[in-house]
Formats: structure tokens, C-alpha cells, sequence
């Protein structure tokens, strides 16, 4: 008896799941993000509505007064799902606990002399408590966002902030211990240094609208301070020890990343139509000026008579990068829908 071995191949069907072939085209293979991604959000269906707010469904696009044809144009240009986000923060989470380890080890922070201490101490620490707000605000993003798009970038950006406020707590162990940690706190609550911004970011967390809070936040809050805090300050204290970049090495290139994201999805939204630009327009310039006013005593406090010039420079870098997404701020004739 003779035997023939040959190979054949299986064509298959179709390339992906049925609402990708409907968006994308049934010849076309979907990435690992699409799939992930698209058209996940609840639209039909619900059981009851909200009895907190019982003029909306549970999901709702309402919940916000931009208005997007398809809320999955809000796309994030990492291509995070949940598989590369892990990935790529378990990756960044080593390097970090390295620069941790390597700083602890050597007493780089404790040892630095008692000013500094004192500038991080009550200057720096306390922004654990703004990154605990950032990760409330993102988690009603997540919560209140329409379009799985959007929201399931928010969580991963939800859980980063939390990630942040645990370094800087670490920081604060490696300065002082526990009482740096306390006395952050302390100025957190009762330094007028921080009254303004403590007062705006309370303000913040009670705003309704989601696309608002992405705006305030994820654009305008963290586009001052982290050029402020993470760059400006890393580059005056870096000339007396390198410690400080170490330490905080992880919130420079997060941010550099994320912004990518904040840009892609609050240009995406500005485009789709003139109301929409104006809308985000009031929300960003309403909330830069609120911050830049509030960050006024905090920016004196760490860059004493350079305080002035160092917020202006971060401000305006703001404002370009806003007219970059198609966000000016309104004239008399022209004004925005401001955040109330």
C-alpha cells in the first residue's frame, strides 16, 4: 500500500468577529486593540436607570455635552489593551524599583542636606494626594465615559495614578520615613502653599461632565505640573544630586506617553464639529486659569524669585499646545461653554 502525504490549507470564513467585519471590512484581519476595544460599550438593554439620575440610562453619551458621531473615533494611539499595558508597565515597574533600590541603598535622598529634605518633604510628597484626585477623577471617567474606547484607557490611566501616588510615597519614605510622610500630609491639609491647588481639585471632583474632567485633568492639570514639578524642579535640583531624577524617572516618560493619548482623543473630539471645539475650549481655559492661579504659591515655594518666570514658560507651552489641538480660547464675540 502506498500513502501520499500532502498539505492543504483551510481558508477561513471570515477574518474576525462580525461587529469588526461590519466596521472594518470582512477581508481585513483585526488587531489584538480592535478587538479589544470596539464596541464593548452597553447600548441597549438596561435593567433600570440610575436612581441618582434617573434622567439618564445607566450608560448614557448625554452625560457629557460633547457630542461624537462614533465614540470609538476616540482612539488611544498606544494601542493599550490590557495584555501590552501589563506588559509595558511590569517593564517600566523594574526599572523603577531598581532607581528605588539603588537610591535606598546608598542613602542618596536621606543624606541630601536638610533644605532640600524639607523642599521635598512639604514641596513635592504631597502631590501624592493630587494623584489620588487624578485617579478618582479617571475612575469616573471610566465610570460615566461612553464608548469602551475611551473608558478602558481612562482605567488603565485610572490605575497609574495610583501607581504615582504610591512612588511618592516611597519617595517620601526615602527622604524622612514616616514623619516625612506625615508632615506631607500635614502641609497637604494646612500649609497655605497648597490651599489654592487643595481647593481647585476638590472643586474638580465634583464636575459632572466626564469629557470635563479628561480635559481638566488628564490635559490641562497634568500639562502644569509635570513640566513644572518633573522637569523645571528635576533640572534646578539635579545640579546638587541625581537622586531626584531617579526617583522620579517613571512620571517623566508616563507622562511623555500618555499625553500622546490625552492629545489623540481631545483632538479627535474638537474636530467632529465646531460646537465640540468650543465646548473644550471652555473647559481647558476655564480650568488653566483656575491652576494657574492656584499653583502660583506652590511654584514660589519651590522656585522662590524664579517662581514667576517658571509658571509663565509652563503656562505658555500649555496655551500652544492647546491651539495645537484646535482649542483658542474665546473672545467676547465668541464665547466658549464655559465649566460653570
Amino acid at each position: 500500500m502506498q500513502i501520499d502525504i500532502r498539505t492543504d490549507s483551510v481558508s477561513p470564513i471570515r477574518q474576525t468577529f462580525a461587529n469588526l467585519a461590519r466596521r472594518l471590512g470582512a477581508d481585513k484581519p483585526a488587531t489584538r486593540y480592535q478587538e479589544a476595544m470596539y464596541d464593548l460599550q452597553p447600548e441597549t438593554s438596561f435593567h433600570y436607570r440610575p436612581l441618582w439620575q434617573p434622567q439618564y440610562e445607566l450608560y448614557d453619551a448625554r452625560r457629557t455635552q460633547v457630542v461624537m458621531q462614533d465614540w470609538y473615533a476616540l482612539k488611544d494611539p498606544r494601542q493599550f489593551y490590557y495584555g501590552s499595558y501589563v506588559n509595558a508597565r511590569a517593564r517600566q515597574q523594574e526599572t523603577m524599583e531598581k532607581n528605588l533600590e539603588f537610591v535606598e541603598k546608598r542613602g542618596l535622598l536621606a543624606s541630601l542636606p536638610e533644605p532640600l529634605r524639607e523642599l521635598l518633604t512639604i514641596g513635592v510628597v504631597p502631590l501624592r494626594h493630587v494623584e489620588w484626585a487624578a485617579n478618582m477623577n479617571n475612575a469616573a471617567i471610566t465610570a460615566y465615559g461612553f464608548g469602551s474606547a475611551i473608558t478602558e484607557a481612562a482605567m488603565f490611566q485610572t490605575m497609574d495614578r495610583l501607581g504615582i501616588a504610591q512612588y511618592l510615597t516611597r519617595i517620601g519614605l526615602l527622604v524622612g520615613d514616616k514623619a516625612a510622610v506625615d508632615a506631607a500630609k500635614a502641609a497637604w491639609m494646612e500649609d497655605l502653599a497648597w490651599q489654592p491647588l487643595r481647593h481647585a481639585i476638590e472643586d474638580l471632583l465634583v464636575r459632572d461632565d466626564w469629557f470635563e474632567l479628561h480635559v481638566a485633568q488628564n490635559l490641562v492639570m497634568d500639562g502644569l505640573l509635570y513640566p513644572l514639578i518633573y522637569q523645571r524642579l528635576d533640572a534646578r535640583l539635579s545640579a546638587e544630586s541625581p537622586a531626584f531624577s531617579l526617583v522620579t524617572d517613571f512620571m517623566n516618560a508616563w507622562y511623555a506617553e500618555t499625553a500622546r493619548w490625552v492629545d489623540a482623543t481631545i483632538k479627535t473630539a474638537a474636530q467632529e464639529s465646531p460646537e465640540n471645539a468650543s465646548v473644550i475650549a471652555g473647559f481647558a481655559f476655564t480650568w488653566l486659569d483656575r491652576f494657574h492661579h492656584a499653583l502660583a504659591p506652590l511654584a514660589r515655594r519651590l522656585f522662590a524669585g524664579e517662581a514667576a518666570a517658571a509658571l509663565d514658560e509652563t503656562v505658555a507651552a500649555l496655551t500652544k499646545r492647546l491651539a495645537g489641538l484646535g482649542l483658542v480660547r474665546a473672545t467676547d464675540d465668541t464665547p466658549a461653554k464655559a465649566a460653570a
